[in-house]
């Protein structure tokens, strides 16, 4: 990542007591934009802090203790990058806004990891041997010394109208991620002695690539009054393959579901033994799980309103078993704001159920799946779906679930299950298929892997930071292969620029 900063003279804290840099300082000015540049390493499935204090220099020493304090901000790097720029009020040491102050700033992938996918072919290429040409492709990109070569596909035999194997070029050697940048794609006549023979040229860039070129061979444009062309080279495909930030970054938004199990072998919540049990002291097993997760995803949602879901209890006021009920008990709006209001509702829902069962999966993950399918009827990669299940027990509604899942794995959607309690856990692992794509009792087979399932017990220190890790390291490979899959792009592209 790399972040810019502005406001005078600016440091960056990582780590309590840790000062990880400073910006230069600019002198005389209210409106400073800083050129310093601190790179640092992203990682979606923690949640790192970060503090930017700005200062006012009077003297050349280092300590700031002598400095006036202008302000600071306390965000985390997902924010940063959920908002590719960010503007915010700088607060004194009391969180009271310090005065009109605000910091922007911004962040971007300075290791551009994203690729083209190509398929091309040719029709009406010279003849350059007799009746035949054994014809390859150079691609070349335009750098201040001249022209780099980035790719070269391999000859086809004695063939006019050739069609070359689909490859792949990463977008720094193709173009250094500059999508705008002139590129020179030449057309060659393979010869054994190394001294090939140029059939024809055509320069374009990767935005406008995907069409047909005329191959123009300059000796013989300049000969003939009538030369129209040496052949047409048709690009029938060119996809560029985004990463997770790129999607991020462009304004996909990830969207948080929670689905709670509610069943009888919880115990009731009113004992300690209950994994239910609201403990004063700290969080039961259910709490931290929600925390764990929900602390990093909800940098990736703009609004930070989380629908919350129940399953297996009966639910007032007819006291009816509901396998899809909102924690709320508003069906309206099942939303609940940030992870404080998740737990809250949790809370209050609690004393007003009777835990139940079975324990079924299913009608969950097919009402997540409705709105995952609808937001496939966008043309970007507008939204991502996350479904976070916590459960103690085994499945009742495995042949559904396995159905369902199998659906949801064509959709943008991925799952994750805790694992609560004691219980044994065997056919969560069965549906965490890492090793073989999971199967619906019809033969049906799931497109990919999207669920990722973890005992709550196994994490024994730092167990929330290591629960989050361990089920969300997955998922930005998850989204971005997916919307790759489909080519759909981010809601905003952009350039990254060729890092220096």
């Amino acid at each position: 990542m790399n972040e810019k900063k502005k406001k005078h003279k600016t440091t960056t804290k990582v780590e309590a007591g840790h000062c990880f840099g400073r910006t230069e300082m600019i002198l005389n000015c209210l409106n400073p934009k800083f050129a310093k540049k601190f790179v640092l390493d992203y990682y979606f499935e923690m949640v790192q802090k970060l503090k930017f204090c700005v200062y006012d220099i009077d003297n050349n020493t280092y300590d700031l203790g002598d400095d006036d304090f202008l302000g600071e901000l306390e965000c985390t790097l997902g924010q940063i990058v959920s908002n590719k720029q960010m503007t915010r009020q700088l607060l004194l040491k009391n969180k009271s806004p310090a005065g009109h102050g605000t910091i922007t700033i911004y962040a971007e992938e300075i290791t551009d990891n994203r690729a083209a996918n190509f398929q091309i072919s040719a029709r009406k290429l010279d003849k350059k041997y007799l009746w035949w040409t054994d014809a390859f492709l150079e691609f070349y990109r335009q750098t201040e010394s001249g022209w780099q070569l980035a790719h070269r596909t391999e000859f086809i035999q004695n063939n006019l109208n050739p069609t070359w194997r689909p490859f792949k070029v990463s977008l720094r050697a193709l173009c250094g991620g500059d999508v705008e940048r002139p590129i020179k794609v030449d057309c060659y006549d393979h010869r054994f002695s190394g001294s090939h023979e140029l059939i024809g040229t055509f320069k374009t860039t990767l935005a406008e690539m995907q069409a047909e070129f005329e191959c123009i061979n300059p000796k013989k444009k300049a000969k003939k009054a009538n030369y129209k062309n040496s052949g047409v080279v048709c690009i029938k495909q060119c996809q560029v393959e985004y990463t997770f930030l790129d999607y991020i970054m462009g304004g996909c938004q990830i969207n948080f579901t929670i689905a709670i199990d509610f069943t009888g072998s919880n115990g009731d919540p009113k004992t300690p033994q209950s994994l239910h049990y609201i403990n004063p002291e700290g969080y039961n097993e259910y709490l931290t799980a929600i925390w764990a997760v929900g602390n990093v995803i909800q940098d990736y949602d703009s609004n930070k309103m989380f629908p919350v879901f129940g399953f297996g209890a009966q639910v007032p006021p007819k006291y009816q078993v509901s396998h899809e009920f909102p924690v709320n008990f508003n069906p309206s709006n099942p939303f609940c704001a940030g992870i404080n209001g998740v737990v809250e509702a949790y809370q209050r829902c609690l004393p007003q159920l009777k835990l139940w069962g079975p324990t079924n999966f299913s009608p969950i993950i097919s009402h997540v799946s409705c709105f995952a399918r609808q937001a496939m009827q966008q043309k970007t990669a507008s939204q991502y779906f996350v479904l976070l299940i916590i459960t103690d027990g085994v499945i009742t509604d495995m042949d559904q679930t396995r159905t369902a899942i199998v659906e949801a794995s064509h959709l943008p959607m991925s799952i994750i299950i805790v694992g609560v309690g004691a219980a044994d856990f065997e056919a969560m692992e069965f549906l965490d298929s890492d090793n073989k794509l999971l199967s619906a009792p019809t033969g049906a087979v799931a497109a990919r892997d999207i669920v990722q399932f973890v005992p709550f017990r196994q994490f024994q220190v730092s167990v929330s930071i290591a629960l989050a890790q361990s089920v969300l390291a997955e998922l930005p490979d998850q989204l971005s292969s997916f919307f790759n899959s489909y080519s759909m792009k981010p809601p905003q592209s952009f350039n990254v620029p060729q890092s220096s």
